[in-house]
């Protein structure tokens, strides 16, 4: 138990300080991670499995997916802006944060000089009974007033994430009709270029395609070969010959062709 209790608190203090000094944003979530995991482990070890698993689904699962959730919307490369935007905002977190210290090393030093008779009285009935009588009676009232302070982060987000349409949606049709309007200014193809390599003897990535009157299309050849000039030549015969294949016709290679 002891050796469970020390590799658990070396991994999650060492997450909680990977989780401040990293520069960049995943790795400090992912270091979020591993101190939640290690928080899960101690809460089970404490003969605390409710806390645990809610350690893993909500914390490790549902929270940490919030956290992605943001880097995605924000951007991975995107650089921190060190300007306060608020007048004060660094003292109030600093007065802040040592106020959380000092609540937190409060409870925990109750919870150590605890005897196992106050345990013991706190936890009768079951660890789950005993948190929902807690949490129902003499916390209500903090637990409704964290419920709203959930809601309207939520909120938050949501209206700081939205960005206002400036112009109308188009429709499919406005968006087609676009599309080709561009594409008569700037000749820049409206849809997928044509594949390359659909001459039917020859499928090489320097064959053209041919349009459905017989023309070569230039575009389905990478310009790289282009500027070497290493498109292949189409030969006339060869495409007859396709031709008349899929009229049904006869074909006859090296000599007269055998059209009916």
């Amino acid at each position: 138990m002891s050796i469970t209790f020390a590799i658990c608190a070396t991994l999650s203090v060492t997450g909680a300080l990977g989780m401040l000094l990293s520069k960049r944003a995943v790795h400090s979530a992912l270091f979020v991670a591993l101190t939640m995991i290690n928080l899960a482990v101690l809460y089970l070890q404490l003969s605390a499995p409710f806390l645990g698993m809610v350690q893993i689904i909500v914390y490790t699962g549902a929270v940490m997916m919030l956290f992605l959730f943001v880097l995605m919307i924000v951007g991975v490369d995107s650089s921190d802006s060190l300007t306060e935007t608020l007048k004060g905002q660094r003292v109030t977190a600093i007065a802040v944060a040592v106020a959380l210290g000092l609540l937190l090393t409060t409870s925990i030093g109750s919870a150590v000089i605890a005897t196992d008779t106050q345990l013991d009285t706190v936890l009768a009935g079951g660890n789950v009974q005993a948190i929902a009588n807690l949490m129902f009676s003499k916390y209500v009232l903090a637990l409704e007033v964290t419920a709203a302070l959930l809601v309207t982060a939520a909120v938050g987000a949501m209206v700081l994430a939205h960005r206002e349409r400036i112009t109308p949606k188009l429709s499919q049709r406005e968006q087609q009709k676009a599309r080709f309007a561009d594409y008569a200014l700037t000749g820049k193809h409206p849809g997928p270029l044509p594949s390359s390599g659909v001459y039917a003897r020859h499928n090489a990535v320097d064959t053209p395609a041919l349009l459905p009157d017989g023309s070569v299309s230039t575009i389905s050849v990478p310009a790289p070969l282009q500027a070497r000039g290493s498109v292949r030549d189409i030969n006339e015969e060869d495409a007859q010959q396709i031709v008349d294949l899929t009229q049904g016709n006869t074909v006859i290679e090296g000599g007269q062709d055998g059209r009916n």
